[in-house]
């Protein structure tokens, strides 16, 4: 009955939205200087996800667009600044869009995932962006690939195939990831629990750095990874691209088939994706099965009209990842469970052995955006499924199944004289089961409410953002007997808190811009930190949670300094942020228990309690770009996080070394090829002698050597992008401060792990675009 009344109101609201009269604007792109016309180049509506480019003449043309309001555009060609422009409808004459040449490869500047889309410029959050190319440089996974290139942000690693975000020092529950408008939920808690996204599917990221629960709710006290799929391609085209690339470290094979087209407005798209590894190598020999393979699917259907768009999308993820728990023989080589040596021929089969993960995660999803003459609505409704089975054998032993189901609406009423006002409303309910034979967290049933308004304010050179957001949380813990023994008892914990947001920016000039942010956030428990009693595989401890666990409230302030010009780019950002109740798990020496498994075999855990105290996490992050010429850039970058404990004097766990990254790219031009490049670049790791020593030990410093080089080669007339790069060049012996496998505080039963990170990696890679019909 509900589902019946939600889509009869949604029937009514597309009717009503269908009712407003229609029009079509066209324009052309220009060269501000000597006035050419710049054919290719690509013209957007981000918040109505059209996109179209400009023919041989530079003119382009939209059809179908409301008759009146306020719409942002943004427009885009290689070699040329990136701009927008809010245009009024209806239009008199053509529009004309004037691009400054630039030898600075600017990001894309219309930023979506804060509560109005806006010119990067025009907003106070801190973003950084990541283009599609960007996103498929060489890297193992898609946190990989983001941690790689975005200062601030860094990875839990435990393997190539796992990678655990980190934004400013936060991460698990603590940092949002949304997959095209709706939040991701699959079991974040754990460490070693990875992203269920496909690589190859997402078109761009926008990584919001600081407190996001204003528009995100409960756990955006870190940041936010918003990953954003493709805008739909032009009327009366299709589109495709097979993306294709191999590694030589772990025989790493990934493979991408994708196509898209618009017919009339009718919009649809489909992908194919699949990864498949071995054993990963490094310096000091293979770490045995340690290989993956990832199946994946996703595609779209879906409108878009007069009214607005409404988008049907669905994906499906498989992960199946290998573990390894140590077995040392006399000499310290690694044996099987029987005490064999491992061969060559076992590193690198791509068939995986027990124990191992096997992860799924199903989802569907219906984006709307109804466009009326006041404003316009966005409705997102999302159900997924995430299915993690844990196994020592063919029967998993531990099983979480977690079903999900959310809806997020937000009004934007038009712009008047400089005021953007939005309001939103957005829930969820989560139903978690054990359908294993071990246990760590018990069933849950998890509900969050809330609601935020938020205005902005522009005027002249200056932008001032406000809001305001109550959120309410309730996770209920389900009791369970098991053998006549107690294992969970039944909890209720309710949370609710307000968070609020002030932000400002103030642009001095067309090249120098400043911002800076304050707010409050807070967090609702999890069920693992409320209700865990087992033992938490591959952390060798066995972990107890608090059902009475307060929420966590932060008090955040950022500020930055950008400045932009044809040869430089330069930005600096400063941030603090106290937390207090900071959630954590920690063992009391002595405090031990022995676990027998169903075989009678008998081992001893340490157990980590949760708890709370108070924490400071502040830092900086930096990045200098020179572009002295046409053909040379300069990349640097710079990333730094102090975190305390500030109840018990001693660092917080697991916080990322800082680290400068620079790089040098030559952009030879050479005949018959077009985008050349040869990179070089070092990475440079500080010590992370700031560790709490519950957890973990020091890292020492260490420095990387990477180099890359591609081009675009055509052949008849399709384009092929092909390229080769070589990561860790001189097989350098290393660990990295936030990786699960380095030396670490273990109890003696379980031999210290000391894998070092992966060794040399040489990727081959190519990207081939095509079209399969023409616009009429």
């Amino acid at each position: 009955m509900k589902l019946r009344i939600f889509g009869f109101l949604l029937l009514q609201l597309i009717f009503v939205a269908a009712k407003a009269n229609v029009i079509a604007i066209t324009g052309k792109v220009i060269d501000a200087k000597d006035k050419s016309t710049l054919p290719g180049a690509t013209v957007s509506i981000p918040d109505l996800k059209l996109s179209a480019a400009t023919d041989a003449n530079g003119n382009f043309s939209f059809r179908s667009l409301p008759n009146r309001g306020k719409i942002l555009m943004e427009v885009q060609y290689v070699g040329y600044k990136a701009m927008t422009k809010i245009v009024d409808l209806p239009l008199n004459g053509a529009l004309v869009f004037e691009l400054q040449p630039t030898s600075i490869e600017t990001r894309e500047i219309v930023i979506t995932g804060t509560p109005t889309s806006s010119n990067s410029k025009r907003n106070s959050t801190s973003v950084s962006t990541l283009n599609k190319n960007d996103l498929q440089r060489p890297s193992t996974n898609l946190i990989d690939a983001i941690a790689k290139q975005v200062p601030g942000v860094s990875q839990i690693t435990t393997g190539p195939s796992i990678s655990k975000p980190v934004i400013r020092g936060l991460s698990a529950n603590r940092v949002v990831t949304m997959d095209g408008g709706v939040k991701q939920q699959g079991q974040q808690f754990g460490d070693e629990h990875g992203m269920e996204i496909d690589q190859f599917k997402v078109d761009r990221v926008e990584v919001l750095k600081g407190a996001a629960s204003l528009i995100y709710g409960s756990d955006a006290l870190g940041g936010v990874l918003n990953f954003l799929d493709p805008l739909t391609t032009p009327d009366g085209q299709i589109r495709g691209e097979l993306s294709s690339n191999y590694q030589t470290n772990s025989g790493l094979t990934g493979n991408s088939l994708m196509l898209t087209g618009n017919e009339n407005g009718f919009v649809w798209r489909g992908r194919g994706s699949y990864k498949n590894a071995h054993s990963f190598n490094t310096p000091g020999g293979y770490f045995p099965n340690s290989g993956f393979n990832e199946t994946n699917f996703s595609g779209m259907v879906g409108v878009n009209k007069s009214w607005g768009f409404s988008h049907l999308n669905f994906s499906y993820f498989k992960n199946n990842i290998g573990f390894y728990e140590p077995n040392l023989d006399a000499n310290g080589q690694f044996v099987d469970e029987d005490g064999n040596d491992y061969t060559d021929k076992d590193y690198k089969s791509r068939a995986l052995a027990y124990p191992r993960q096997d992860i799924r995660h199903y989802k569907i999803s219906l984006d709307n955006n109804f466009l009326f003459n006041s404003g316009s609505l966005k409705v997102t409704l999302g159900y997924q499924k995430n299915q993690r089975r844990e196994l020592e054998e063919a029967i998993p032993g531990l099983f979480f199944d977690l079903n999900t189901y959310s809806a997020d609406a937000k009004y934007y009423l038009n712009q008047k004289n400089g005021w953007e006002p939005v309001f939103g409303i957005s829930t969820d309910a989560g139903q978690s089961q054990n359908k294993g034979t071990e246990f760590l967290i018990p069933a849950y049933d998890t509900y969050g409410l809330g609601a935020f308004g938020y205005i902005k304010k522009n005027w002249e050179k200056n932008t001032l953002n406000f809001g305001l957001r109550y959120d309410y949380r309730s996770n209920k813990g389900k009791g369970l007997v098991d053998d006549g023994e107690v294992r969970f008892t039944e909890f209720t914990n309710t949370a609710s808190n307000i968070s609020t947001a002030l932000g400002f920016t103030h642009e001095f000039n067309e090249q120098l811009s400043f911002k800076a942010n304050a707010g409050t956030a807070f967090r609702a428990p999890n069920a693992a930190e409320l209700g865990s009693n087992g033992v938490h595989e591959g952390t060798y401890r066995y972990e107890v949670g608090n059902a009475n666990l307060s929420p966590e409230r932060s008090y955040q302030t950022d500020a930055a300094l950008q400045y932009d010009s044809n040869i430089i780019s330069a930005g600096v950002s400063i941030y603090n942020n106290y937390i207090n109740n900071f959630i954590y798990a920690a063992n009391t020496p002595g405090d031990e228990t022995t676990v027998t498994d169903e075989n009678g075999n008998s081992e001893l855990f340490a157990v980590y309690r949760y708890r709370q105290v108070k924490a400071n996490l502040y830092g900086a992050e930096a990045n200098l770009i020179i572009h002295p010429v046409s053909f040379l850039h300069i990349d640097n970058t710079f990333g730094y996080t102090h975190a305390q404990n500030t109840t018990l004097n001693r660092p917080l766990s697991f916080i990322p070394a800082g680290v400068v990254r620079n790089s040098i790219q030559i952009e030879p031009k050479i005949k018959g090829l077009q985008d050349n490049y040869i990179s070089f670049g070092i990475e440079n790791y500080f010590t992370q002698n700031r560790v709490d020593t519950e957890f973990e030990t020091p890292t020492a410093a260490y420095t990387l050597l990477n180099a890359s080089a591609g081009a675009t080669v055509k052949i008849g007339r399709k384009k092929v992008k092909i390229f080769v790069a070589a990561n860790n060049l001189t097989n350098k012996r290393y660990y990295d401060a936030l990786s699960r496998l380095k030396p670490g505080r273990f109890e003696a039963s379980n031999p210290a792990l000391g894998v070092y990170n992966p060794g040399r990696n040489i990727t081959f890679g190519l990207n081939i675009p095509f079209m399969l019909s023409l616009a009429k």
